[in-house]
C-alpha cells in the first residue's frame, strides 16, 4: 500500500478512492455515488468519503499539496518529523494522513492489527525503532489503553498522542495527564485534510474564523470541494469551508462547542452537547457520558444524557445529575432524564451516536 500512497503524495498515478478493504459492498456504493471511472482534475490525488451512513455521501477532493502541506505543519507543531505508529484505518483521513506523514518523513509507518486492542500496542511499539514517536487516536482508544498498565506506559514513551474523532471527555484527559501521556487535541475533518487545529491553535498556515458561532477553515490544507453537489455547498465561498461546528475564539485559541444539528433546542434555549458532557465527566459515579435532546411537548426538547456508571458505585438519580449540572451551567442545560447505558455508542472512528441515542430513548417519560 506504502507505494500507491507515496505515488499519490508525489501526485502520481490517478486519483485514489479509499473504502474499507473487508466491506467490497460499501466500496462499490461508493464507488457509484463518487463517479469512479468519470474524469477528474489531474490534481485530485485523492476522494475521501465524509459520510454514507445516510443519504447520499460526499466526497472531499485533496490534492498533493494540500495533504503534503498538512503533513509539513503537523511535523512542525509537534517538533520534527518522526516515526508514526497507524492505529487507526487507513480509508479515514485521520489513518491516511498518518501514513502521508510518514512517506513525507521518510520513515515507514508500523501498523497495528484491524479491530484496535490496548494488548496490541505493547508489541507494536515494541517494533518501532528509536528518534521522535507519533500516533493519532479517538478517545475510546485512549480510554482502553489507561485500563492497561503495560498499554499506558507503551503510549507514555510517545512524544505526541494526537486525539482527534471529536470531543475528548474533561475526565479522560486528566487520566491521561496523570499516567505521563503527551496528548494533543486535534480538531479537523476530512475537508481540511484532518486535523487542522491543535489544542485550539491553528497550524501555519491554517486559517479560522466564525461567522456568529458557525467555525470556518481556510488554507493550503483545504479541500478543492466534493466530488459531488452538495447544497448547500460549504466551499461557496472561495478559500473558506463552512463547518458544520459552532465555537469561539478567545486570543486566538478556539474552542470547539459542538455541532450545529446536536444542538438542543430546549424551552426557546439553546444547549450545546458536549459543554454538558464535560460538567458531567468530573462526577465521581460517571465513566462515560453522551447529552442528547428528545421530543417533548412543552418545550420542544428536552435534555437527556445516557451514562456509563464508575464500576462499585451507584448510579446517580436525576436529581443528582441536574443540581451537579446546574452548580456549572445554567439550569436549563441539567439534564431532565437519565438513562444508564454498558456503553455510550458510537459510529465511525468513535463519534458519538446522539441520533441513534434519541431514536432509542425517545419515547421516554
Amino acid at each position: 500500500m506504502l507505494p500507491v500512497i507515496e505515488d499519490m503524495v508525489r501526485g502520481r498515478g490517478p486519483a485514489l478512492l479509499p473504502t474499507p478493504a473487508d466491506d467490497a459492498g460499501h466500496g462499490a456504493r461508493l464507488g457509484e455515488a463518487l463517479g469512479v471511472g468519470a474524469p477528474i482534475d489531474d490534481d485530485v490525488a485523492v476522494v475521501v468519503p465524509t459520510s454514507g451512513t445516510t443519504g447520499t455521501p460526499k466526497g472531499a477532493m485533496l490534492t498533493a499539496a494540500a495533504l503534503t502541506a498538512s503533513a509539513h505543519a503537523t511535523h512542525t507543531r509537534l517538533g520534527g518529523p518522526g516515526q508514526w505508529l497507524l492505529a487507526l484505518p487507513a480509508h479515514h483521513i485521520a489513518g491516511l494522513q498518518v501514513l502521508v506523514r510518514s512517506v513525507v518523513a521518510g520513515q515507514r509507518a508500523v501498523a497495528m492489527p484491524a479491530g484496535f486492542q490496548a494488548g496490541d500496542l505493547v508489541s507494536a511499539v515494541a517494533a518501532m525503532g528509536g528518534g521522535r514517536r507519533y500516533v493519532s487516536l479517538v478517545s475510546v482508544q485512549l480510554d482502553k489503553v489507561l485500563r492497561e498498565p503495560a498499554a499506558s506506559d507503551a503510549l507514555a514513551t510517545f512524544d505526541a498522542v494526537l486525539i482527534g474523532g471529536g470531543p475528548m471527555p474533561a475526565g479522560l484527559a486528566e487520566k491521561a495527564f496523570a499516567a505521563g501521556i503527551s496528548v494533543v487535541r486535534t480538531y479537523g475533518m476530512s475537508e481540511t485534510a484532518g486535523g487542522c487545529v491543535y489544542d485550539g491553535v491553528p497550524l501555519d498556515g491554517v486559517r479560522v474564523r466564525l461567522d456568529g458561532s458557525r467555525i470556518l477553515l481556510g488554507g493550503p490544507t483545504l479541500a478543492r470541494g466534493y466530488r459531488n453537489r452538495v447544497q448547500p455547498d460549504p466551499f461557496a465561498e472561495a478559500g473558506w469551508f463552512r463547518t458544520d461546528d459552532v465555537g469561539a475564539l478567545d486570543g486566538g485559541v478556539l474552542r470547539v462547542l459542538g455541532r450545529v444539528d446536536d444542538a438542543i433546542s430546549t424551552g426557546g434555549l439553546t444547549v450545546m452537547p458536549p459543554v454538558v458532557e464535560a460538567v458531567l465527566s468530573r462526577h465521581p459515579a460517571i465513566a462515560d457520558c453522551a447529552v442528547f435532546g428528545v421530543a417533548d411537548e412543552r418545550l420542544g426538547q428536552r435534555v437527556a444524557v445516557a451514562i456509563v456508571v464508575n464500576a462499585g458505585v451507584r448510579a446517580p438519580t436525576v436529581a443528582e445529575v441536574r443540581a451537579h449540572v446546574a452548580a456549572e451551567l445554567d439550569a436549563t442545560a441539567a439534564p431532565r432524564e437519565v438513562h444508564v447505558v454498558e456503553e455510550v455508542p458510537r459510529r465511525g472512528i468513535g463519534k458519538v451516536d446522539r441520533r441513534g441515542l434519541s431514536a432509542r430513548f425517545g419515547g421516554s417519560a
